[in-house]
């Protein structure tokens, strides 16, 4: 008797075995409706890759809905958001970088169909605030089998929107060199690096909150309600005014700018506002969701009380507590 020799197969991914014939398709959420499911992939963006694509299309091919998958090309990207949004899906998922992800958001504002910016950029503020991971798959899964519409917040400034955090000050001009620093790009960090140090303390911001009295600060942090820990209604941006004494607690107040708890450092002030003027002798720099640009010397952030709807995972239950009746 023989051995029969079988050829060499890779083993089904977890994917491919749900798309099976017979195979049971996957639950859709219950607290929203979804029958027709847009997203959009850039497959440069950071963290996304050439394969992205169809990976999206084999984890839906699982699910009971329509849905299609546009990979993004530069030179028509804004065009294929509008066509996306033109064609009315229940849910627009973006998997690219933090910049087509606030695009897309501020397209289709609070009339829109639901937004899902899945964690595909470098920083994912937006992906990280919303789904708490920067697992793209798991992010996507969570939201199709366990979504449910939140309104998200924001605010705007030159035609910009941002929905977690904006930095305004010498500080941002620290964000480049640590993203690069972060990335490996060690000769791009030292170059944004001795940039900022040439900028920094070259001037102070004024700042007027809702119209009051204006005050000289360092920098400042408008943190929206989804992320702030200060407010439990969006009432407004929280307002965070940066005084450090010197460049090193200026530098380590920037080195964690998006992610620190303000209200713990002395060098800050924090409180709600609506309406923001930020002034200086030269242009702003500031970050914007982990984006950083330049404003005009004068300018002024709205808060948007309701800038777009996100799907996002219904929180778990509450654990029960032991020896309760």
């Amino acid at each position: 008797m023989t051995d029969t020799i079988l050829p060499d197969v890779e083993p089904p991914t977890p994917d491919q075995t749900a798309t099976e014939a017979g195979a049971e398709p996957r639950v859709l959420t219950r607290h929203v409706p979804i029958k027709r499911v847009v997203v959009l992939v850039n497959p440069l963006s950071g963290s996304v890759g050439p394969r992205a694509a169809a990976e999206v299309e084999a984890i839906l091919a699982g699910y009971p809905c329509e849905a299609e998958v546009v990979e993004l090309v530069g030179a028509t990207m804004d065009a294929q958001i509008n066509t996306a949004l033109a064609s009315a899906p229940d849910v627009l998922f973006v998997l690219a970088g933090d910049g087509t992800a606030r695009a897309a958001a501020s397209k289709a504002g609070p009339k829109g169909p639901l937004v899902a910016p899945l964690p595909g950029g470098t920083m994912n503020m937006l992906p990280k605030a919303l789904y708490g991971t920067t697992d793209w798959k798991v992010a996507l899964r969570n939201a199709l089998e366990h979504g449910r519409s939140q309104c998200v917040s924001g605010g705007s400034v030159e035609g910009q929107a941002f929905y977690c955090a904006g930095i305004f000050g010498s500080p941002a001009l620290w964000a480049p060199a640590r993203e690069a620093m972060r990335t490996g790009k060690l000769s791009l960090a030292w170059t944004y690096g001795r940039r900022a140090l040439r900028r920094a303390f070259s001037g102070k911001i004024r700042v007027e909150l809702d119209g009051g009295k204006a005050r000289k600060s360092e920098a400042l942090v408008l943190i929206s309600p989804m992320i702030s820990t200060a407010m439990d209604e969006p009432v407004g941006l929280e307002a965070a005014a940066m005084d450090p004494a010197d460049a090193a607690q200026a530098f380590r107040l920037a080195a964690t700018a998006l992610f620190s708890d303000w209200r713990q450092d002395p060098s800050v002030v924090t409180r709600p506002a609506r309406r923001i003027r930020i002034k200086a002798r030269s242009r702003i720099p500031a970050v914007l969701d982990g984006e950083p640009t330049l404003l005009p010397h004068d300018t002024t952030v709205t808060f948007i009380a309701k800038a777009f709807n996100a799907l996002v995972p219904e929180p778990p239950a509450p654990a029960p507590v032991e020896g309760a009746a």
